[in-house]
C-alpha cells in the first residue's frame, strides 16, 4: 500500500471549518467575492486605505495622507473669502480716513483707479500668500476645516508655493480676471477629475490640500487573553490581510447578537480560515473563540508600534502635522511649556574625603607642623 501524495495547499487548522462551509476546495476565503462566509462582516468596512493615499517623499518614506476633495475645500473657500472681505472693509475705511489729507489736485479718477487696484492686489494676492506662507499652509478657512496645504514630495510649502497658488487663483480662478465662466468651468473640472483633488493652481505650484484631521469610528478592541499572551507574541501574522482581520473583529462584537446555528458556524470558520495563516499554530485545546482574539489584539498592538513609528517619521518631515497648534493651548501667565528634551538628573554629590590623620612624632622629638607656602618673595635663609 503506497502513501498518498502530498497535496499542495494552506497549512492544516486546528480548527476545522463546518461541513456546510466547506467546498469542494476547502474552506471559505476573504478573497473570493459573493463565497466568503464572513463576506457580510467584511463588506462595508473602511479599510486604512481607502480612505487615504501614498505618498513617497525623496527619502523613500511612504505617508498616509488624504487629500481634501471639492467639498471642504468649498467650504474652506467660504470662510477665506469672508475673512478676506473683513480686510478689504478695513483697508477701505482707512483710505476712507486717509483720503481727505490728499491735496485736491493730486485726486482724480486715475488715482481712485490706482487706490482701487492696489487694495484689490493686496486682498486677493499678496493677503492669501503671506497668511499660508506665516501658517505653514493653513489659512482662516483651512484651519477651521482641519486642512493644510503640502508640497508633492510631502513638505511645507514656500512662499513661492502660496505666491504661485494665489496668483494662479487671482487670475483664472477666484475671483478670476480672465474669462470668467469659461476659467471657473475649468477650474471646477480640474478638481472633480483629479485624483488628488487638485486645481490649477496647485498644479502649477506643486501642492496639494490635504486633511490634517482623520476621522476615526469605533473600532472594538478585545483584550487580550493572558494565557494566549505568550503564544501570541511569537506568531507570524503576516498573511493575516486586513479584510480577514476586519471580519474578525465585527464578529466579535456582534457575536453575542447572533443566534445559533449560524454563530458557533461562523465563529468555526473564521477559526479554521485564520488558523491556516498563523505560524506556529495555536496550541492544543484553545477554544476558538479565544484564538481569535488573541490573533486581533496581537496584530494591534504590532499595527499600534508601526504607527507610533509612522508618526515619528512624519513628525521630522512635517513638524508639528497633525497637532494643536501652541497658541490655541491655554497656559498659565508665568509658568514655562514643558520642555520635550529633559535635562537628565545630576549626579549625587560625592563627600569630600575625611583628612588624613598626622604621623605620630617620635619620642622625644617636637611634632611636625604643616608647612605653608610664603607669600613674600624674600629668598630662604641658608
Amino acid at each position: 500500500m503506497t502513501a498518498p501524495a502530498p497535496t499542495s495547499g494552506p497549512a492544516p487548522s486546528a480548527f476545522p471549518a463546518p461541513s456546510g462551509l466547506v467546498g469542494t476546495d476547502g474552506p471559505a476565503t476573504a478573497s473570493g467575492s459573493g463565497s466568503s462566509a464572513y463576506g457580510s462582516f467584511a463588506s462595508g468596512s473602511l479599510a486604512s486605505g481607502s480612505l487615504a493615499s501614498g505618498f513617497v517623499t525623496a527619502e523613500a518614506v511612504a505617508l498616509e495622507l488624504r487629500p481634501a476633495r471639492l467639498g471642504s475645500r468649498a467650504i474652506a473657500l467660504m470662510i477665506d473669502v469672508m475673512v478676506q472681505a473683513v480686510v478689504a472693509m478695513i483697508l477701505v475705511a482707512l483710505t476712507g480716513i486717509l483720503w481727505p489729507l490728499i491735496p485736491s489736485v493730486l485726486v482724480d479718477e486715475a488715482l481712485l483707479d490706482t487706490v482701487i487696484r492696489v487694495v484689490t492686489v493686496l486682498v486677493l494676492l499678496l493677503y492669501p500668500a503671506y497668511v499660508e506662507t506665516r501658517t505653514n499652509g493653513r489659512s482662516p478657512g483651512k484651519s477651521a476645516m482641519g486642512l493644510r496645504v503640502i508640497r508633492e514630495d510631502g513638505g511645507p510649502i514656500r512662499p513661492r508655493h502660496a505666491f504661485t497658488r494665489a496668483l494662479i487663483g487671482l487670475a483664472v480662478e477666484w475671483p478670476g480676471l480672465l474669462m470668467l465662466p469659461l476659467t471657473w468651468a475649468g477650474s471646477l473640472a480640474t478638481m472633480l477629475f483629479s485624483d488628488k483633488g487638485r486645481r490649477l493652481g496647485d498644479l502649477a505650484a506643486g501642492t496639494l490640500v490635504i486633511h490634517e484631521r482623520r476621522p476615526s469610528g469605533f473600532r472594538y478592541v478585545p483584550p487580550m487573553p493572558p494565557e494566549l499572551a505568550p503564544w501570541a507574541a511569537t506568531t507570524d501574522l503576516s498573511t493575516v490581510d486586513d479584510e480577514l482581520a476586519e471580519a474578525v473583529r465585527q464578529f466579535l462584537s456582534r457575536h453575542t447578537d447572533l443566534h445559533e446555528p449560524h454563530r458557533s458556524q461562523l465563529l468555526r470558520s473564521l477559526a479554521a480560515e485564520v488558523g491556516t495563516r498563523v505560524t506556529p499554530p495555536a496550541p492544543p485545546g484553545v477554544a476558538p473563540l479565544p484564538f481569535l482574539t488573541a490573533v486581533l489584539a496581537e496584530r494591534r498592538r504590532r499595527s499600534a508600534a508601526q504607527l507610533v513609528n509612522g508618526r515619528l517619521v512624519s513628525e521630522r518631515l512635517l513638524p508639528g502635522f497633525g497637532q494643536t497648534r501652541p497658541y490655541l493651548v491655554r497656559r498659565d501667565p508665568g509658568v514655562l511649556p514643558p520642555s520635550p528634551h529633559p535635562r537628565p538628573p545630576a549626579p549625587p554629590s560625592v563627600p569630600p574625603p575625611p583628612p588624613a590623620a598626622p604621623f605620630p612624632a617620635a619620642p622625644g622629638t617636637a611634632p611636625l607642623r604643616p608647612q605653608t607656602p610664603s607669600t613674600d618673595d624674600s629668598p630662604a635663609p641658608g
